[in-house]
């Protein structure tokens, strides 16, 4: 197939997505910043992928391509060499005699498909695809194929590894580990879990809060990987019958990522998860936390007060320290002394005075609390409220002129006061320095690039009806290699915000029950967070499944 070679401003203004202003801004942002114009136009918001590929498709007759539906043979991928693959972001998918069929994501980079085709021999038939999907076919056809089947042939004995085999950045040990990483990376994976069995060792990411395997190691390799991964997060190799915890610092195409990383002996040796933070995305805003408008309002309200205790509660992995860390980023002004004590400290702000907890010293949280309250803080950010020590002390400085941020593990807003009174807080103690609790989940968001509309069950329109959503339509995933299958790509979160007001610091005081609070804070506009996930849904953000995974059971 013959390709025109048209160039893609041109293209995109000529089918009127573009204005000639956009353009030319987007090409002098171009020269600046040497990147391709189409990831240019996508992150400055001026097109979405899906037009770009629509233009090229009809426009030009360039095929889209859905790799995900294709069974590629491993000795067509060995035609193009991994590192030529990652540079021009190409996949080879089919072959048919002289001529090669290749994804790219950019099909008009004429100097890519002149050099495929001088290093391969092929004719080469490019197909667009989406950056996504081509960069987890990429780790995936590629992935640790390399290293792997290279240190299966060198490996040595347990007794006879040597410390170059898992330091030398060119063994086939530390390139498999690099590779191990780097591919949840590119899979946008929030942990990497790295699981001893009796016969094997599993490799398992978890993406948007759903843990899968992504390939099994023969046993004999566990011990070298353990090793490897020890070493860079600085902990005692010799040591394998505690647990212990570190922290790596890696880069990634320009990503700087920073991984935390904790051992745990079990049965069949050292179990080790690792969490990757991305740093180049740095903090978000309070307004892309996806509060309601309602919601958000109430919230900055709250973090405006001049002194109390807000509390973030929710489960493990529920988004509390990104909505602890928006606030604190909205609050940092020259003006204010801010402090957090932390376990531990995930992102670091500019501005900000953070400690790291360390028990084994005795820096517990209250300790810790205890001290900082003497820095002369304005505004105190505790990680997390786990003891009675801690949520006594957190209380008294928010009586005395501080705002006190801090998180606390509870099913819903309304269960954080009987919490607290679990706790050993006075009722009068909570009530007088309590501004307001945010509970949250998050739930996974519909693809963007499968979505559809579906007509809603009886049962569905019956459960939206309740909170006076009606709708003619829903919105579900399709499934796609953008979103792996699944239907769904990223999280968003779910909240329920309660403002304390005078009524309820009087039925606090009073030890109301929770029951009581409750139908007094629906009373007051409380939205459940059922309520906010069904708004949601009716917003085409997320499914009516995975709201009620999250909340049914609270």
């Amino acid at each position: 197939m013959a390709i025109v070679k048209k160039r893609l401003g041109d293209l995109l203004v000529e089918n009127g997505i573009i204005s000639q202003e956009q353009l030319e801004e987007a090409l002098v942002e171009q020269r600046k910043s040497k990147r391709k114009l189409g990831d240019l136009l996508i992150s400055q918001g001026y097109i979405t992928e899906q037009q770009l590929i629509e233009v090229l498709e009809f426009q030009l007759g360039i095929p889209h391509v859905s790799l995900f539906k294709y069974q590629i043979d491993p000795a067509i991928t060995q035609i193009i060499p991994e590192s030529m693959a990652k540079r021009y972001q190409v996949l080879p998918f089919m072959k048919e005699g002289g001529k090669l069929m290749v994804a790219m994501a950019d099909p008009l980079d004429y100097f890519a498909i002149e050099d495929l085709r001088m290093s391969t021999g092929f004719r080469i038939e490019p197909a667009i695809s989406t950056r996504d999907e081509l960069q987890r076919a990429i780790a995936r056809h590629y992935g640790m194929r390399d290293s792997m089947s290279q240190m299966m042939g060198e490996l040595p004995s347990q007794e006879e590894i040597e410390e170059t085999e898992i330091t030398d950045e060119d063994s086939p040990i530390v390139r498999l580990v690099n590779q191990m990483i780097q591919q949840a990376v590119q899979l946008r994976a929030s942990d990497i879990h790295v699981d001893p069995g009796e016969n094997n060792l599993a490799i398992r990411y978890r993406i948007d809060g759903t843990l899968r395997t992504e390939r099994l190691i023969p046993k004999q390799m566990q011990g070298f990987i353990t090793a490897r991964l020890k070493i860079m997060a600085r902990l005692n190799i010799a040591e394998r019958r505690l647990p212990q915890d570190g922290r790596i610092k890696m880069q990634f195409e320009y990503k700087m990522v920073d991984i935390r990383v904790s051992s745990l002996p079990t049965m069949h040796g050292e179990k080790i998860v690792l969490r990757l933070l991305d740093l180049s995305t740095g903090v978000k805003s309070v307004d892309l936390l996806g509060f309601s408008d309602g919601n958000v309002e109430a919230f900055k309200e709250m973090i405006g007060k001049p002194y109390g205790i807000l509390l973030i509660t929710g489960p493990t992995g529920s988004g509390k320290t990104t909505t602890l860390y928006s606030a604190l980023n909205q609050l940092n002004e020259e003006s204010v002394n801010i402090i957090t004590v932390e376990d531990p400290v995930e992102y670091q702000l500019e501005g900000i005075n953070q400690v790291h907890v360390n028990p084994a010293i005795g820096l517990t949280f209250a300790a810790g609390l205890r001290s900082i309250l003497r820095q002369d803080p304005n505004i105190v950010m505790v990680g997390e409220i786990r003891d009675t020590e801690t949520a006594a002390i957190a209380i008294r400085a928010s009586l005395t002129g501080h705002l006190v941020l801090s998180t606390l593990h509870t099913n819903d807003a309304i269960s954080t006061i009987s919490r607290l009174r679990d706790m050993g807080v006075e009722p009068y103690l909570i009530a007088s320095s309590l501004i307001g609790v945010v509970s949250q989940r998050l739930v996974r968001k519909i693809c963007t690039d499968c979505k559809e509309t579906y007509v809603p069950s009886q049962q569905e329109s019956i459960m939206l009806g309740k909170y006076g959503l009606k709708r003619e339509v829903l919105h579900r995933g399709r499934g796609c290699g953008s979103c792996n299958t699944t239907g769904y790509r990223g999280r968003i979160a779910i909240h329920e915000v309660l403002t304390i007001d005078d009524h309820l610091r009087q039925l606090i005081t009073n030890s109301a029950s929770v029951e009581e609070l409750r139908v007094a804070a629906k009373e007051r506009g409380l939205v459940q967070l059922m309520e906010d996930g069904f708004l949601k849904v009716s917003q085409g953000l997320t499914t009516l499944q995975e709201v009620l995974r999250e909340t049914v059971s609270h």
